[in-house]
């Protein structure tokens, strides 16, 4: 019956959520830090046989549609938003795509925007069950102990699906069925979709609904198939802030434990958030109180946290710590330790072997091996070179604020900067320089030499003895 291998998507995104109380759309609030729209387009664009998309748009449109073409201008993969006004229904919502598909006859697979659980791996299982079955439309189904206001799946004696009848229609045999509707389906468009042009709002709601394609087809005697999920979580719909945090548990708890299998130590699941997208490589140790968001790739054996927070973007080697700091957009080399109460930020490399302690702030800035930034300090648009040590409290003075320009501190190998010094930019520190403490330097300094920038220390003798008789 499938006459093209392409296949296209329609992901029905337009309705409100009247419920999540917010002013955002509903499919624009996020789970594990990506929302709830961009995790069921990313597991659809991850079937290799989809090769276009187009998602049903509605509430609050132009937003929706701003963040698709921004997330995805650079996708191989056509994804296209189509708006639907007024909202008639979730059969009027597939209907809006109909112009766009007049000419294609191959399969379509209609999915809800609000199910960001759903997996690649379940989605091309339910497209192969669709095609070796030579079904005209597939139903996605699952088992509840308790169905209760789902619709039921009613199957023939050959297993093909007879009809999906809703709680209030049901007889008491037929809601004994635990099998209920997971609303999503493949369609042969060919075939199936002049079942729009004949649906009615004969109903209480007066909108179109999607099911009604399932008794058009069994009435036109084509093969109606239904695909049992395995899992019913992944079906999991938001409609409230309840539902959103559930989701975030569910898809933290699948996290972890692909992690946790593939040899990572996970200290406290119950205190640990971190995002499917984030990759950990065996026998590294994650302590209490970690949030990992956004794509990060952890080599092995390294220690993260406890109290840690990634941001994303972050790729680190082998045996790598980082512990109570904040840290995104970062490459951090083979043995590197990071904290306590680090801030790593903004395109910063750091090579192996370096040491960035206590209280200190690196932003877009690059930093050599074996260098060490241990207290109290800001480096910012700056390069260090190798076996570099900056002392407590050094400060890289890199932005003008009348000008509103920022200038780099360029640092050479084996310069050695005294506590509680400023380097004021754009400054460059040639090879085996020291600057000494307490100094303001403003120019450049010369290999092997030393820079002082300090007013010249002055003793009075027995100040403090002459100073309290005249007070008293």
């Amino acid at each position: 019956m499938n006459s093209s291998n392409n296949i296209k998507a329609i992901i029905l995104a337009a309705g409100k959520g009247t419920r999540m109380k917010s002013s955002l759309p509903k499919v624009m609030h996020k789970v594990l830090g990506k929302t709830l729209l961009e995790r069921v387009i990313n597991s659809t664009l991850e079937v290799s046989s989809i090769d276009e998309i187009f998602t049903i748009v509605g509430h609050q449109s132009e937003k929706v549609t701003d963040f698709i073409n921004s997330t995805y201008k650079e996708n191989c993969k056509s994804i296209v938003s189509i708006k639907q006004e007024p909202q008639l229904g979730t059969g009027d919502a597939v209907f809006k795509a109909y112009d766009s598909l007049k000419s294609f006859k191959g399969t379509v697979i209609v999915l809800c925007g609000d199910t960001p659980l759903l997996t690649s791996e379940t989605l091309q299982d339910f497209i192969d069950f669709h095609r070796q079955n030579n079904a005209a439309l597939t139903v996605l189904s699952t088992i509840f102990d308790d169905p209760e206001n789902y619709g039921r799946i009613i199957r023939n004696s050959d297993n093909s699906v007879k009809k999906i009848v809703e709680e209030k229609d049901a007889n008491p045999k037929e809601k004994q069925v635990k099998e209920v509707n997971a609303g999503v389906y493949c369609i042969e468009w060919k075939h199936v979709s002049p079942a729009f042009f004949e649906l009615t709002t004969n109903n209480k709601q007066g909108e179109y609904y999607l099911t009604d394609i399932v008794d058009w087809s069994v009435k036109k005697n084509l093969k109606v198939q239904a695909y049992t999920l395995e899992d019913n979580d992944e079906i999991f719909g938001i409609n409230s802030r309840f539902d959103l945090a559930s989701a975030n548990y569910l898809l933290n708890i699948r996290t972890l434990d692909n992690l946790m299998e593939n040899g990572v130590t996970i200290m406290d699941p119950d205190s640990t958030w971190i995002s499917p997208e984030t990759q950990i490589e065996q026998d590294t140790v994650i302590y209490p109180g970690c949030v990992l968001e956004g794509e990060n790739i952890f080599g092995k054996d390294c220690v993260l946290g406890p109290d840690l927070f990634i941001g994303g973007n972050v790729k680190t080697g082998n045996n790598v710590k980082i512990f109570q700091s904040r840290v995104s957009n970062a490459i951090i080399l083979n043995n590197c330790s990071i904290g306590p109460f680090a801030h790593i930020r903004d395109n910063v490399e750091i090579s192996s072997d370096v040491r960035i302690g206590n209280f200190v702030e690196v932003k877009k800035s690059t930093i050599d091996e074996f260098t060490n930034v241990s207290h109290l300090s800001y480096v910012g648009d700056s390069s260090l070179g190798k076996n570099v040590n900056i002392g407590a409290g050094t400060i890289t003075a890199n932005y003008n604020p009348l000008t509103k320009v920022k200038s780099k501190t360029d640092i050479e190998d084996d310069v050695k900067i005294g506590s509680n010094s400023v380097l004021v930019a754009p400054i460059k520190i040639s090879k085996n320089a020291n600057v000494a403490a307490g100094s303001v330097i403003t120019k450049d300094v010369p290999e092997n030499s030393l820079a002082i920038a300090r007013g010249k220390q002055t003793v009075i003798e027995d100040w403090v003895t002459k100073k309290t008789k005249k007070d008293s």
